[in-house]
């Protein structure tokens, strides 16, 4: 046998044991939850039947839940659409005060997971929060508007995701195109909506369809709100009956199909076509200088959505000092302990959970940066046939939303080989006598994650010359030996950055950790802050101190992973 056909033989192993992982864990999932659906005998998974999903669209208040959340999707992604594009115009072509600073803060959305900003702007906008003592009146705006306060909080944590892809598409432009419609003629205007607009729609489109996909099926959030109208909701509370009812399963494959429709929907409507530039300028070289005033008044609009975007970080934090008691109907706290965060760090329940979260994002962290390393490999430096499946099979968890591979989960728990009697039963377990959630959780936070940690291998690779490789294999080096010596080293600090990404996201992962935890022990942390919610007494303020303990690590790791990947950090949340 040749060189040539060992490697290639070796290339497909590789690939064929990888695709044999994703469709484990990733399509069995998701095929068994679709199973489910129509299952005639729920219990065993025998038979067909249209009966579950026909019962679906007969409930009222099941129909209801599903036009909520799309509803809530459409709102969400418009507003983040609104506040991103015109920062990402404003970052991309021109200058102005402050601007370097600016850029980075405006990711600090993404530190707080929504569900636990709900908390913060509970605290400033409820009837007896901070906006009504301090203007001195009673308006419920909460009370009468939960669509509108999931809708919000959900669009200052998730605009960011739109931002990024906004400013790496406009700084992708050929500089030219403007400079020939503007000689021609055209206003701004018309160059932006005739030019600029279609250009980067595909950009747009990629980070609008994760923030629909994301806030269709987010839980967390309309938990916190009492805003149960929504399918995620629905699903969860149906979860104690799902071994032995299918319109769990029903409700879930109703949302995975919606999911996707909206998603093939605005691909081939607004995504469908892209343009290849001929050539790209230096951005920073044919940026603007704002001087004066307009300078200033573009820091302003950059700083206003900052500071409005923290509010709800700014709302946990105080909450999170706050005397339990003391802050009611009043603009600030009126007492201040730090007792909050001794209790978030040394009680059982949240040692616990803290515990149980950093082990299973190493874990997973550890999994993803090696499994990272032979996808992009694979992509990048072989021909094979199979690396486009394996590419868009890796990118799959981005479109499917998390409640449904949650749910898939649950389903592979109670089905061969891991439920019914089976040899394995118990190793995998949700519910039961003896629980055992963390293979799950783990698998779960690094499939969740995958597309971050192969993205940012992907992009370390493609800029690194596999000459270099080449010259260690004709040098007397194994192939192996090649990429752990030259390869890796080159590519460390994507491989770093993606694996922080995956790494932070998993430790404030909800719909996972909500779904697959349901003994206090086995809770991760995002799991604890809820259950701490519905405590009385000081709940909400232990609740409220975790979530800063979990800011301040999405902090470092966020802003290392900025830091390393750049512009490139946007690559990330794209399907």
């Amino acid at each position: 046998m040749s060189a040539r056909m060992f490697r290639n033989l070796i290339q497909y192993g590789l690939l064929f044991g990888i695709l044999m992982i994703l469709g484990m864990f990733l399509l069995y999932p998701i095929g068994l939850t679709v199973r489910g659906g129509f299952a005639a005998d729920v219990t065993t998974g025998q038979g067909w039947t249209l009966d579950h999903l026909l019962l679906v669209f007969k409930d009222p208040t099941r129909v209801a839940g599903i036009v909520n959340a799309f509803k809530v999707a459409v709102a969400t992604t418009s507003l983040c659409i609104i506040i991103s594009l015109p920062l990402a115009v404003l970052s991309a072509r021109f200058d102005f005060p402050f601007k370097k600073v600016l850029n980075a803060s405006i990711l600090v959305p993404l530190i707080l997971p929504p569900f636990v900003g709900a908390i913060g702007i509970r605290a400033l906008l409820g009837r007896e929060g901070s906006l009504n003592a301090l203007l001195g009146t009673d308006w419920d705006v909460l009370g009468q508007g939960k669509f509108w306060g999931v809708v919000a909080v959900m669009a200052l944590h998730l605009y960011p995701i739109i931002y990024l892809n906004a400013t790496a598409s406009l700084a992708n432009l050929d500089p030219a195109l403007d400079e020939s419609a503007e000689n021609l003629g055209a206003g701004g205007w018309k160059r932006f909506f005739k030019i600029t607009l279609p250009l980067i729609r595909p950009g747009l489109f990629a980070g609008s369809t994760i923030v629909f996909i994301w806030s269709f099926t987010e839980l967390g959030t309309p938990l916190m709100f009492d805003y149960y109208d929504v399918t995620a909701v629905q699903i969860f509370y149906g979860l104690k009956d799902v071994q032995s009812n299918a319109e769990p399963y029903a409700l879930t494959m109703v949302l995975l199909f919606a999911a996707i429709a909206f998603y093939l929907l605005g691909k081939f409507v607004f995504g469908k076509k892209g343009y290849a530039m001929y050539s790209k300028a230096s951005r920073a070289g044919g940026e603007i200088k704002l001087a004066g005033l307009w300078g200033w008044l573009a820091a302003f609009g950059f700083g206003s959505v900052i500071i409005i975007a923290i509010l709800p970080h700014l709302g946990v934090m105080l909450t999170s000092i706050a005397e339990p008691g003391s802050w009611y109907a009043s603009v600030l706290p009126k007492s201040i302990t730090g007792s909050h965060f001794n209790e978030a760090l040394t009680s059982p329940e949240s040692f616990s959970s803290i515990k149980n979260s950093l082990m299973l994002s190493l874990i997973a962290m550890g999994l993803n940066m090696t499994f990272g390393v032979l996808v992009g490999y694979i992509i990048v430096r072989t021909t094979i046939k199979g690396r486009g499946l394996l590419d868009a099979l890796c990118m799959l968890p981005l479109a499917v939303p998390g409640l449904v591979m949650a749910f898939g989960y649950v389903a592979m728990t109670l089905r061969w080989p891991f439920g019914s009697g089976d040899p394995l039963e118990g190793t995998l377990a949700v519910f039961g006598t003896n629980p055992n959630p963390f293979p799950l959780l783990v698998i779960a936070y690094a499939i969740r994650r995958l597309p971050y940690i192969v993205r940012s291998t992907v992009s370390g690779l493609e800029q690194t010359s596999g000459e270099l490789e080449e010259a260690a294999v004709n040098l007397g080096a194994t192939r192996v030996a090649a990429v752990n010596k030259v390869i890796i080293p080159l590519i460390m600090a994507n491989l770093i950055a993606g694996g922080l990404l995956v790494f932070s996201f998993s430790m404030l992962e909800v719909s996972d950790s909500l779904i697959l935890a349901q003994r206090s022990d086995h809770f991760p942390i995002t799991k604890m802050i809820f259950e701490f919610t519905n405590r009385l007494g000081d709940g909400i303020y232990i609740a409220s101190a975790m979530g800063v303990w979990g800011m301040t690590l999405l902090t470092i790791t966020l802003f290392g992973a900025s830091l390393m990947l750049g512009k490139k950090l946007g690559s990330i949340f794209r399907v």
